[in-house]
């Protein structure tokens, strides 16, 4: 995946110049030292401790980073209970699930601090360099190190490629894919899923990703979707819907 013209790596005059080189290498995007005169729309760099993303507004405003608190409304408590209708589609007698389109991990952090054994699948390679950085920092959080707990696992790539060489299944795969909005001129609600969709696009192969998440779970496929897009794998064997979005559950018999 390429960002030539759209991504660079900014250094700020702060932290090992080193740190910001090896990430542009792998990128392979340039490091910048300024944002005047240049292409790039966006930006990575570190601040307040995070590795952050930005575009042009956010400049002076932090940047994005993958959020390791708990979301507004959730339990800081470890497990917090599995409530409501997420931890219904994902499954009371799960152990073990794969998020397969992991994005900024809110589901997935969400799943980690129920106490479910979460690993995490990212083909974006800007992305997974967020959540590497955002996991890092969920590994030096007094709580996870008092409980002696690992953050999810990351795995990098394809995820249709990935979940057909898997060692074991998981109990349930889980899947949030980009889906067009409903009006074509309709903007995105969060900045963070703007930014999302410009750099890494629409899921245009979800259909495949589905078959291949059915093919690899143990026990069920749980999809997210709006709440006016059709079932991804055709009638679900169960359906949970909350105000403005669904999870189809489909079993695997």
């Amino acid at each position: 995946m390429s960002y030539q013209n759209q991504l660079a790596v900014l250094f700020e005059s702060r932290g090992n110049i080193s740190n910001f080189q090896a990430l542009a290498q792998r990128l392979n995007v340039p490091l910048r030292q300024s944002t005047d005169s240049n292409s790039e729309a966006f930006f990575l760099t570190w601040r307040d401790g995070c590795l952050k993303l930005l575009d042009k507004e956010l400049l002076k405003k932090g940047g994005l980073s993958v959020d390791i608190e708990p979301r507004n409304g959730e339990q800081r408590s470890y497990p917090a209970p599995k409530e409501g209708t997420f931890s219904q589609a994902i499954g009371r007698k799960t152990k073990t699930v794969i998020d397969a389109t992991t994005g900024w991990a809110q589901d997935s952090l969400c799943l980690f601090r129920m106490g479910y054994d979460v690993r995490c699948i990212e083909r974006s390679p800007l992305m997974a360099e967020l959540l590497a950085d955002g996991f890092e920092r969920l590994a030096r959080e007094s709580w996870v190190q008092k409980l002696e707990r690992s953050p999810p696992l990351l795995m990098r790539g394809n995820a249709i490629e990935l979940l057909q060489n898997l060692e074991s299944p998981p109990d349930c795969i889980y899947l949030d894919p980009m889906f067009p909005p409903k009006r074509k001129k309709s903007a995105l609600s969060k900045k963070s899923m703007t930014i999302l969709q410009e750099l890494v696009g629409e899921d245009l192969d979800k259909t495949e990703l589905f078959a291949a998440a059915f093919s690899a779970t143990a026990k069920r496929v749980v999809v997210k979707s709006p709440d006016y897009a059709q079932p991804l794998g055709g009638k679900p064997s169960e359906s949970f819907a909350g105000k403005l979005l669904r999870y189809d559950v489909y079993l695997k018999h």
